[in-house]
């Protein structure tokens, strides 16, 4: 039986968040009962505090941490990671965009041997200048690093909380799922990854389309093929001492 963290990253998701806290609970609670909630609120401005503050009298397994300033989603989730105790991290947004009733397709790609399972999203429900910018960020991606994913920065994922210990996760942006990916994938974890079901946003608004956002995503990326190559060089030396 897995034991397992859900972290849920929110920012100014007031109208969003109690949803996604009761989808994740009602979800996993069919899959064990050894798991933790935790909403990490990064710096929202909105109503989203008060929101988790009236969760927790009902959820005796929900966390809630807040991060102040805001960290970006990158640095919400590693946030999210730090605080996570289980064996198995499973993370999505508190947009409920992802349907947490699907978390066992995920899962039974962890018990035939993923250490990563990855959704990806079959029909993508978002502006077309969102999924434009996927296409262009999913080539470069390929062309860096080689093939990691169908859908690279599909929010809904769960891996092995161990990971962490060798891969290292710096990103506060956009980037993070590649860090873990890419990281992964150079230090053969196996990935695996399955189609999700990606429902519309009805409520609150989306940043990933910002173009501050798209651009230092970008500049982090080609930094990060840099500073991954530094690190492998590293291990190897390491391991051959």
């Amino acid at each position: 039986m897995h034991s397992i963290s859900v972290v849920i990253p929110a920012y100014n998701e007031a109208p969003n968040v109690g949803k996604a806290v009761e989808s994740a609970v009602a979800a996993v609670e069919k899959i064990t009962p050894d798991y933790e909630i935790i909403v990490v609120d990064d710096g929202s401005r909105d109503g989203t505090p008060d929101v988790l503050k009236g969760l927790l009298p009902r959820f005796p397994k929900l966390r809630t941490v807040r991060n102040q300033p805001n960290r970006g989603y990158g640095g919400a989730l590693r946030r999210g990671f730090e605080e996570a105790t289980k064996e198995l991290i499973l993370f999505a947004p508190a947009d409920n965009q992802f349907d947490f009733e699907e978390s066992p397709r995920l899962l039974a790609l962890i018990d035939q041997g993923a250490d990563i399972a990855s959704g990806h999203r079959a029909e993508r429900n978002d502006p077309l200048i969102r999924r434009l910018n996927a296409v262009g960020w999913n080539t470069t991606i390929r062309l860096l690093f080689g093939f990691l994913s169908h859908d690279i920065d599909c929010g809904f994922k769960v891996f092995k909380r161990s990971i962490l210990e060798r891969v290292p996760l710096y990103s506060t942006g956009a980037m993070i799922d590649t860090e873990l990916l890419a990281g992964a994938k150079a230090r053969a974890f196996v990935i695996k990854d399955t189609p999700v079901t990606h429902l519309p946003r009805t409520a609150g608004k989306p940043t990933g389309a910002n173009l501050r956002v798209i651009l230092r995503a970008f500049r982090d990326l080609f930094r990060f093929r840099l500073r991954l190559n530094a690190e492998l060089a590293q291990e190897k030396r390491q391991h051959g001492a």
